[in-house]
C-alpha cells in the first residue's frame, strides 16, 4: 500500500520511475534541478546561489489568534504597511465565548489594522484560513506563508509553508524566509482509489509509515504518478492538507486540466498554468502509495500517526483500546483511566458518541456530498451519538443548499454549522468526559477536543475519513469503515462557486494602506514587553523536565481554553505547560523575578550585591573554573531553560516559545526540536536552542551555566561549553547549537527578532 523508499529516486516527466539503466547517463546535479520544489524555491529565491535560500512569498494569511500578535511584533519593529496581499481570517476565535468582548476586540483590531496597512480582512465564519487561501490566493507556481502550521495548497500549484508569527513578521517588513534547499521526497502515486476510501484515508495511510521514522522532516513532498489523473481537486487537497502531519516542510503537486478547471470555476483562469517535472528529475527518495490498496483508516489517540486499517482495529479492538488507556495513564496521571476506552467495545461493535466533520481538511464540497449520499440511506437515531459538519466555506455552504446536500444531512440527524476551526483545536463541541469521538479534522493530539485533565476530564479523538464518518452515522454510532456498505457513489454533484459571497463582505485593502487609520485596541490587547540583549554569560535555573518521547506545542502552550487571551501576553503566559507540568510557571516566574532585581543593581554597579543576587539562584556558582576563566557578576544573565527529548511537534503558534520568554526563559535544551517551525519561533523570540547528543538527567532546579555564550553565537560557533551543577556537583556539558544564518545569530544576540529589527532601523535611521 506505502512503500517508502530511502535512496535516490529518478523520475521522468512526473511518471515513469527510471530503471538503473536508464539514469546511468544522467547528471545528478542538474536533475536536482528538475523537480517542482527546486524550480518553484528558485524563483522565489533572492539570494545569489541556490544552496542558502533567502525567500519572499507571493502572500501571506493568518488567523485570529496569531494575527494580533504579529501585527503587534511588526509594528514594534518599524511596520509601514503590507508589502504583499496578507489575508487576516477569523476562523479560530468565531465562537466569542470565552472572556466577553475579547474575540471581537481582536476581529476589530483586524480590520483596523487591514484598513490601516492595506490588508485582506475576512469577517468571521464566511471562511476557514485555508480554504479562503485556496479559493482566492493560490496560483500554479505561487509560495503562500502562513501563521498556522496547515498552510498547505500544493494540490494548487502552489507552495505552502506553516510557521510561526516572527516569520511573517519577516516578510511584512521586506526582509526574507532564510533556509537550506531543502531535500525533496516523490510521493509516487499510481492506482485509483476503491469506492469510500477518501482523502484522509490516503493521508493517514502516509503519516503512520513516515511520521515515526521522520522519512521526510524538513523536506519537501513532491506529488507525482499516473495516479494524480485519477483524483479529484478537492480530494487531492485533503490529502495535501495533511502532509503538516508528516513533519515535511511543504509540499507541492503537479498540475493538470482538473486544477485549471477549478481555477476556471473559482472565476481565476490567470492563476493557472501547469507545471510538471522537467524530464529526469532527482527525488533525494520516494513514497510509492498504491491508491487501489488504501483501506479506511483510522488515527487513534494520541497522534495521527496511531494508524491502523478500521478492519484490523475493529478485530482487535480490546486489545488497542487498553494500549491507549495506558499511554493516557501515563500522561495523566491524576486521572481516572480504567476502562474508559474499552468499555466502549461491546462485542464485535466499537461505539463511539460523536461525529465532527470540519475545517480545512473535512469541510470539503466533496467530503460533504459523499456523506449525504451515504446518510440519504437512513439517520443517524435519537440516542446519544450526534454528528456534526462545518463546510470550510460560505460558498461551499451555498453550494450545498443548491444541490440539495444540506438538505439530506439535515434529514438524517446532522447539525451543519458555519465555517468554524475550532473541533481542529478544541474550542467547539467539546465531547462529554471520558467520550469517543471521531473527526475529519487534522489533529488528536490530548486535549485537542477541549477536556480539561486539570479538573479530571478526559476525552478521545480519533481521525477518520467524512465517509466512514458517515457510514459510522448510519450504524447509529457503531464504528464502520465506508466500505463495508453497499456503496458506490464517487461525488458526481456540480459544485458553483459564488464569488460575490467574498465581494459583498471582505475587506480588499491591498495596495492601498489608509495610514491615518486608528488601531482598534480592546482592553486585552497589550504591547510586547521590553526584551534585553542576550547576556555574555547566562546562568539558567531548569524550570521544567518533560522526558516524553515528543512534546507538542499544545503541551506547551495550550490551545483551546486559552485562544482568547493569545493577544494579551502576559495573561497567556500563565497557561504555559498547564497541562504538563503546572509548576512550571511558577518557578520561571520566581528566576525572573530575580533577573529583573539584577538588572536594577547593574545600573547602581554594585559587585557584590549583583555576586550575592548570583549566589542566591545557584550558591555553587564560584565553584566553576576553566583555566583564566573567573566569575564576572556584571556579565552573568539570570534567566530560566526547559528540558525536552523532542519538543514541538504540532501547531506553528509561535506562543510555545514567546510565553516562555514572557516568563524568563532564555534557552531549550533538547535531543532534537520535532518540527523546523518550532526551532524557528525559539531563535526569533531570542530563545537560545540547544541540543544535546544524548540524553542527559537533569532535575528541576539544576543549574545551567555557559560562559561567552553570546560571544559564540556571534562568532559563529556551532558548539559552546556549559557548567551542569546539581546537588552540588558540577560537571561539563556539551551544548550544541547548530546551524545558524548570521540574521538568526544577530537576532538571538539582540534577544528578539523585534529588538534585532528595531535596532536595524534606528542604525539606517
Amino acid at each position: 500500500m506505502i512503500d517508502p523508499i530511502n535512496k535516490g529516486i529518478y523520475i521522468k516527466d512526473g511518471i515513469k520511475v527510471l530503471d538503473n539503466e536508464e539514469k546511468t547517463q544522467i547528471d545528478k546535479k542538474e536533475a536536482r534541478k528538475k523537480t517542482l520544489a527546486y524550480q518553484i524555491l528558485s524563483d522565489h529565491n533572492t539570494a545569489e546561489g541556490q544552496s542558502d535560500l533567502r525567500l519572499k512569498f507571493d502572500a501571506l494569511v493568518s488567523h485570529d489568534i496569531t494575527y494580533v500578535g504579529i501585527i503587534q511584533t511588526a509594528r514594534a519593529s518599524g511596520l509601514d504597511y503590507f508589502p504583499v496581499p496578507y489575508a487576516l481570517t477569523n476562523c479560530h476565535n468565531s465562537l466569542c465565548a470565552v472572556g466577553g468582548t475579547i474575540n471581537e476586540d481582536d476581529h476589530m483590531f483586524g480590520l483596523s489594522a487591514a484598513k490601516k496597512y492595506g490588508g485582506i480582512y475576512v469577517p468571521a465564519n464566511l471562511a476557514v484560513i485555508h480554504q479562503y487561501a485556496r479559493e482566492m490566493m493560490a496560483s500554479c507556481g505561487g509560495m503562500i506563508l502562513g501563521s498556522d502550521s496547515h498552510t498547505r495548497y500544493g494540490a494548487l500549484g502552489t507552495m505552502g509553508f506553516g510557521e510561526g508569527g516572527p516569520e511573517l513578521v519577516k516578510q511584512i517588513l521586506n526582509k526574507t524566509y532564510d533556509t537550506k534547499m531543502p531535500e525533496v521526497v516523490a510521493v509516487y502515486l499510481e492506482g485509483e482509489v476503491r469506492p469510500g476510501v477518501g482523502p484522509q484515508d490516503v493521508a493517514l495511510a502516509i503519516i503512520g509509515e513516515v511520521f515515526a521514522s521522520g522519512f521526510v522532516k524538513s523536506k519537501v513532498m513532491e506529488f507525482v504518478g499516473p495516479g494524480i489523473g485519477n483524483l479529484s481537486v478537492d480530494f487531492r487537497n485533503g490529502i495535501d492538507v495533511m502532509t503538516t502531519e508528516t513533519t515535511c516542510l511543504s509540499s507541492i503537486w503537479m498540475t493538470d486540466k482538473l486544477v485549471e478547471n477549478y481555477y476556471n470555476d473559482h472565476r481565476r483562469p490567470e492563476s493557472f498554468k501547469e507545471i510538471r517535472p522537467e524530464g529526469a528529475a532527482y527525488y533525494d527518495g520516494m513514497i510509492r502509495v498504491n491508491l487501489s490498496e488504501v483501506e479506511p483508516m483510522i488515527a487513534l489517540p494520541f497522534h495521527p500517526s496511531n494508524v491502523y486499517r478500521i478492519s484490523e482495529f475493529k478485530a482487535n479492538a480490546k486489545d488497542i483500546m487498553r494500549e491507549i488507556e495506558k499511554d493516557a495513564r501515563e500522561q495523566f496521571d491524576n486521572l481516572q483511566i480504567e476502562d474508559s476506552l474499552t468499555k466502549k467495545v461491546d462485542g464485535n461493535k466499537v461505539l463511539v458518541d460523536q461525529g465532527i466533520v470540519a475545517g480545512c481538511a473535512g469541510g470539503s464540497f466533496e467530503n460533504l456530498d459523499e456523506m449525504a449520499a451515504i446518510l440519504d440511506q437512513g439517520s443517524i437515531g435519537s440516542e446519544s451519538f450526534s454528528l456534526s459538519v462545518y463546510p470550510a466555506s460560505q460558498p461551499i455552504y451555498l453550494s450545498l443548499l443548491h444541490n440539495g446536500i444540506a438538505e439530506t444531512l439535515l434529514k438524517a440527524g446532522s447539525v451543519i454549522k458555519p465555517a468554524f476551526c475550532g473541533p481542529c483545536f478544541g474550542a467547539g463541541d467539546t465531547p462529554s468526559n471520558e467520550a469517543f469521538s471521531i473527526r475529519h479534522t487534522t489533529r488528536n493530539f490530548p486535549n485537542r477536543e477541549g477536556s480539561n485533565p486539570g479538573d479530571g476530564q478526559i476525552s478521545y479523538v480519533a481521525l477518520m475519513d467524512s465517509r466512514s464518518i458517515a457510514a459510522t452515522a448510519l450504524n447509529k454510532g457503531a464504528l464502520t469503515g465506508a466500505d463495508e456498505l453497499n456503496y458506490e457513489k464517487i461525488t458526481s454533484s456540480k459544485y458553483r462557486f459564488d464569488s460575490s459571497i467574498y465581494e459583498k463582505r471582505v475587506y480588499e485593502g491591498y495596495g492601498s494602506p489608509k495610514k491615518s487609520e486608528e488601531l482598534f485596541f480592546g482592553p486585552n490587547i497589550a504591547d510586547w514587553p521590553e526584551m534585553i540583549p542576550l547576556p555574555e554569560d547566562l546562568l539558567l535555573k531548569v524550570a521544567s523536565v518533560i522526558n516524553d518521547p515528543v512534546t507538542t506545542t499544545d503541551e506547551l502552550i495550550p490551545s483551546g481554553e486559552t485562544s482568547s487571551y493569545r493577544s494579551n501576553p502576559y495573561r497567556l503566559a500563565e497557561f504555559t505547560l498547564s497541562r504538563k507540568d503546572p509548576g512550571y510557571v511558577s518557578r520561571s516566574k520566581e528566576v525572573h523575578k530575580v533577573e529583573k532585581e539584577r538588572l536594577k543593581i547593574l545600573e547602581s554597579n554594585e559587585n557584590e550585591k549583583l555576586l550575592e543576587l548570583i549566589r542566591s539562584v545557584e550558591p555553587d556558582i564560584e565553584a566553576i573554573s576553566d583555566g583564566d576563566y573567573r566569575i564576572n557578576p556584571k556579565t552573568i544573565g539570570i534567566g530560566s531553560v526547559i528540558y525536552a527529548v523532542k519538543p514541538g511537534d504540532g501547531s506553528a503558534r509561535e506562543q510555545a516559545a514567546s510565553c516562555q520568554k514572557i516568563l524568563g526563559g532564555w534557552a531549550n535544551i533538547c535531543l532534537d526540536y520535532a518540527t523546523r517551525r518550532y526551532r524557528s519561533n525559539l531563535i526569533n523570540w531570542g530563545i537560545v536552542p540547544f541540543t544535546v547528543n544524548e540524553k542527559i538527567a537533569l532535575l528541576v532546579n539544576d543549574s545551567v551555566f555557559i560562559p561567552g555564550l553570546r560571544s559564540a553565537i556571534l562568532d559563529g560557533s556551532e558548539e559552546v561549553k556549559g557548567y551542569l551543577i546539581s546537588n552540588g556537583k558540577c560537571k561539563t556539558l556539551l551544548l550544541n547549537l547548530g546551524f545558524l544564518t548570521r540574521g538568526e545569530r544577530n537576532t538571538l544576540a539582540a534577544g528578539s527578532l523585534i529588538n534585532y529589527y528595531r535596532n536595524e532601523k534606528l542604525r539606517d535611521a
